[in-house]
């Protein structure tokens, strides 16, 4: 499968793209069925709220789950899946390769206990040769604007924009004035189980706090174009699969 003139023009006009129903939902289900034992039994490593918010450490609520490619036979299936790999070929214009330093995640909003996360570009956590990397978005069950669905500032990933609109921590600034204006053109698309959304590392994007009574789960990876290559000595130069 390829994308059409349509969509591969949508995808490098507005650095995303969602691919409805593009999972097969007995996958989406054996990848959710482990995922939530391994967020039970609070599987090392992960990433807690409270290390995230730097609050409270002897508290830990799960807010992802790091280093799925090595947990589970069926997180590796979905990141190698064949059905996708011309799809990402084509957007990157070159071979992709897994990167498993760091968005090789299950991505969990939890009830009651999850925070916003704050508007920012995914290309802080890299050190590569250039910023030709996209994220695999899985939905694996229904994603809204209540339960922490992604929105997305279209065209924000060909912006430059000054080191004054983010904070220390790379987050986008709400209360800067030319971001307020800026984040006026957020866009979402609610989603369900088995979509796929695919966003460039530079797009803009954050997702709210899970405001209902249900667990949302999501699964996310990266991949960089082969030519791209890490930083040597940085936490990019890091094991990878090549997705030939």
């Amino acid at each position: 499968m390829i994308l059409d003139e349509d969509q591969l023009k949508e995808f490098h006009e507005n650095g995303f793209l969602v691919l409805k129903n593009f999972a097969d939902a007995k996958l989406c289900d054996e990848i959710l069925q482990k995922a939530k034992s391994h967020l039970e039994q609070k599987i090392a490593p992960i990433e807690s709220e409270q290390e995230y918010m730097q609050k409270d450490i002897d508290k830990i609520t799960v807010r992802r789950l790091r280093q799925v490619y090595d947990r589970e036979e069926v997180f590796r299936i979905w990141m190698k899946d064949e059905k996708i790999r011309p799809i990402l070929k084509q957007i990157l214009q070159d071979t992709p390769v897994l990167t498993l330093a760091h968005h090789n995640s299950i991505m969990t909003k939890l009830p009651y206990e999850s925070t916003r996360t704050f508007w920012h570009q995914d290309r802080r956590y890299w050190n590569f040769e250039n910023n030709n990397l996209v994220s695999v978005w899985l939905a694996l069950g229904d994603e809204y604007l209540d339960n922490g669905l992604l929105e997305f500032i279209p065209s924000s990933h060909k912006m430059d924009f000054s080191k004054d609109r983010f904070d220390e921590a790379s987050n986008f600034l709400d209360e800067n004035l030319l971001n307020i204006e800026l984040l006026k053109t957020r866009t979402h698309t609610n989603l369900q189980k088995g979509d796929v959304v695919l966003f460039h590392c530079k797009t803009l994007h954050h997702a709210n706090k899970n405001s209902t009574d249900k667990a949302k789960i999501s699964f996310v990876y990266t991949v960089r174009a082969n030519s791209n290559n890490p930083t040597n000595n940085t936490r990019s130069d890091f094991k990878e699969v090549i997705l030939d």
